[in-house]
């Protein structure tokens, strides 16, 4: 399912996966994350720490009545308050998404899949 934006000029559709891939970088930016998780795999209870390339397997892109919900799974830094870091980056995510793409964000979820000391 694409995102659809109307200009003057046209329609734009934008796919989930772009979408996902943006959220992920700007969230990389922040300060105290280790790294995106795997949505959906868990090995021996530890959530698997994605590399840049797979960004997007770590954001989940939902739109519901014309509502966009982003949904980060993230890896957060030992020792950093994890509650800051996670507005820092639902911060960071709506306002990236809102002056690059130009999509209104309604809601950006965090959910910390771990903790791990980050070298």
């Amino acid at each position: 399912m694409a995102i659809q934006l109307d200009t003057q000029y046209g329609r734009i559709d934008i796919s989930d996966e772009a979408i996902a891939v943006i959220a992920g970088s700007a969230a990389m930016e922040c300060y105290g994350l280790v790294g995106m998780a795997s949505r959906k795999q868990f090995k021996d209870g530890i959530a698997e720490l994605l590399g840049r390339e797979n960004l997007a397997r770590g954001v989940e892109v939902k739109l519901d009545n014309n509502r966009l919900a982003i949904y980060l799974y993230i890896i957060v830094s030992y020792g950093t308050k994890i509650s800051e870091v996670a507005h820092n980056i639902q911060q960071k995510v709506k306002y990236v998404l809102n002056e690059v793409v130009g999509l209104e964000v309604a809601e950006v979820g965090i959910i910390v899949q771990g903790v791990r000391v980050s070298s």
